[in-house]
């Protein structure tokens, strides 16, 4: 049997990636992040649209002339007709080409890997799982942040009854490197976040927002039914929101809030959730990762480490370093790769797909991109109280 016939479980999956070339934040990212637990390799991509850059990127990646593409479309086509073709596809455009890209390697029987938001449209979004449905394909949306160890043991802790009945559900996620015009000055990444061409119809809300509303979901397991947004651009000239205060119903009855904001002086990476039941809360924040606060009704607060005394298997299971070293961001990435390489495994081999891995799917994006529009027409009605349930494109 030759290595490209192989089963998937006994070798490296291959890997492609559309964007993520010189001078992209995101791409080194999701490469360290796939390389960590040593499950994938990067052997083709499209990494830019650009010719000479696609080519140069690709040069410093190792990657063979013959797949490295300038065109996605003739990747998926050219790697689906390889014996040693990608098992899966990771997207780290901007958000305006994630639907055709996406599109293209699902068509063409492909895995993929997709950074958030999904895409443009709720229409958009639900053709996109459709066509997962319809081709039996596995599709992982990198939300990072629900690959924390300790956001997956505040899940389980909801999950087990240990807060009781959830009441108040609130959400932050603060940065404020555009609290200035920086897409005036040409910076890249400010240029196309705040580019309603490139980003959507939402600016803060769908670059940071969509994270702070999966974690909400995910670590209660609830639905937000309902919101009221108030979208603000306080840089004057910016098309798009750099702020957000947003309420939010869920089902069960539970009552939430959720702040976005790019524009707080003294914020860099503010990603804070916190969940109260009948019986006890508990609190995390992004920036101290292996801690979970957790307060029994009546008891005095305790502070969960990540691999230390009261640490479950949800947490402990995914840890990859002992107690006291930090693990954050790049493990965070790496849990998503590693989960969705066990479940593309699988799928390619055969096998049923690992059981309760609570990983972010197309659906979850589907649910993000109806959060995004629901928040952006609630602000253009002055607040109002906008359902979810079947938010038009």
């Amino acid at each position: 049997m030759s290595p490209d016939q192989a089963p998937a479980s006994s070798r490296r999956l291959r890997l492609g990636m559309v964007g993520g070339g010189q001078g992209a934040f995101i791409g080194a990212v999701h490469r360290i992040a796939a390389r960590i637990d040593d499950r994938y390799e990067l052997v083709a991509g499209a990494l830019s649209s650009n010719p000479e850059r696609a080519r140069a990127s690709g040069a410093e990646l190792f990657l063979a002339p013959d797949r490295c593409y300038d065109d996605f479309h003739r990747m998926a086509a050219a790697e689906a007709a390889r014996p040693d073709g990608i098992d899966a596809v990771a997207i780290v455009t901007p958000n305006h080409l994630h639907y055709p890209a996406a599109k293209a390697f699902l068509e063409a029987g492909i895995h993929v890997i997709c950074d958030k938001p999904l895409v443009h449209t709720v229409e958009e979004a639900e053709e996109l799982a459709a066509l997962v449905r319809q081709r039996d394909l596995v599709f992982v949306l990198t939300h990072n942040y629900s690959g924390y160890p300790m956001i997956r043991q505040a899940r389980a802790m909801v999950a087990s009854g240990m807060l009781g009945r959830i009441r108040v559900v609130q959400a932050e996620y603060a940065q404020d490197w555009l609290a200035t015009d920086l897409e005036a000055n040409g910076n890249k990444q400010a240029s196309w976040r705040t580019d309603p061409a490139q980003s959507g119809i939402a600016g803060c809300i769908g670059d940071i927002g969509t994270h702070a509303f999966h974690l909400a979901e995910f670590v209660t397991g609830l639905r937000c039914t309902d919101l009221a947004a108030d979208l603000t651009a306080f840089v004057p000239g910016r098309r798009l929101d750099d702020n957000a205060h947003i309420m939010m119903r869920f089902d069960g009855g539970a009552r939430g809030m959720l702040w976005a904001s790019q524009v707080s002086p003294g914020t860099t990476n503010g990603l804070r959730l916190r969940v109260f039941g009948e019986t006890g809360g508990l609190e995390w924040q992004q920036e101290q990762p292996n801690e979970l606060r957790f307060t029994p009704l009546g008891e005095p607060t305790r502070t969960l480490l990540r691999a230390g005394a009261g640490s479950l298997p949800e947490a402990s299971g995914i840890s990859r370093t002992p107690a006291g070293h930090p693990e954050g961001y790049l493990e965070g990435f790496a849990q998503i790769y590693r989960d969705a390489a066990d479940r593309i495994a699988a799928r390619l081999d055969g096998r049923p797909a690992p059981a309760d891995v609570p990983l972010p799917t197309v659906e979850d994006g589907v649910r993000g991109v109806r959060f995004i529009h629901g928040a952006v027409e609630s602000s253009r009605r002055d607040a109002a109280w906008v359902s979810l349930a079947n938010k038009d494109a």
